[in-house]
């Protein structure tokens, strides 16, 4: 700013007041110069005060300031947890085959088994499969299944709740499919009751029908898991 005000020249002439006739009077002369001088000042002013000053924001003297974005890491993802009666995706399985003959299955390993007279069943914790070979003189249908199996459940399932009854096909062929609800019988330990979602499937060959049943808590994806047990069912 100090280099571009400067005081007028020796030579500039500052208008003055002159005497004449009695009266004051502005001589216009010298009058046009200070008021000429006054505009080229004020010019001289903007242009400095427009030069490339440090409160210039685009003066390449001032500071720089740049913007970052901070973008956060993904979060890790949590640890699977299933639902309680869940089977896992990678469950193994084994062939079993009963002391007679007559069929195999593939059942969960490292399930306990226990028999008592021709029924075989498999557990843990909240799930199991149940074999169950009968006799039978002709092949199961819907009607027979409504008819006779149905009442049986009735009286043996606390809280029994009938679902559906279907004819499905399996690598053995087909079967009868009855879908049904009944609570679980209490802990022994703790005496909690699950409500448990079955499926029992009939299969039948030449006289032979073997029933197998799958449970598990109402909620439980268990739908690979049974698929993978009933169309393992084979005939020998």
């Amino acid at each position: 700013m100090a280099d571009c005000l400067r005081a007028p020249g020796p030579g500039a002439r500052v208008g003055r007041l002159t005497p004449q006739k009695g009266n004051m009077t502005m001589n216009r002369t010298h009058l046009v110069l200070p008021v000429a001088g006054a505009v080229l000042a004020s010019v001289a002013i903007t242009a400095c005060s427009g030069s490339g000053g440090s409160g210039s924001s685009g003066g390449s003297g001032g500071p720089s300031t740049t913007s970052r974005t901070t973008q956060s890491s993904p979060a890790a993802p949590a640890p699977e947890s299933n639902p309680a009666g869940d089977i896992p995706d990678n469950q193994a399985y084994v062939a079993f085959t009963p002391p007679g003959g007559g069929f195999s299955v593939k059942v969960p390993e490292g399930w306990a088994r226990t028999s008592k007279g021709t029924v075989t069943s498999f557990t843990d914790k909240l799930n199991r499969i149940e074999l169950a070979p009968v006799s039978a003189a002709s092949a199961p249908t819907t009607g027979s299944v409504t008819a006779q199996t149905v009442p049986q459940l009735r009286r043996s399932v606390s809280h029994f709740a009938m679902g559906h009854v279907s004819v499905v096909s399996r690598h053995a062929g087909k079967a009868v499919l009855l879908t049904y609800q009944g609570d679980s019988a209490p802990d022994p330990v703790t005496g909690k009751v699950v409500r448990d979602a079955f499926e029992r499937y009939a299969f039948y060959r030449q006289g032979h029908e073997v029933d197998v049943t799958l449970s598990g808590p109402l909620h439980a994806d268990n739908v690979d898991p049974w698929r993978i047990v009933t169309d393992s069912f084979t005939w020998r």
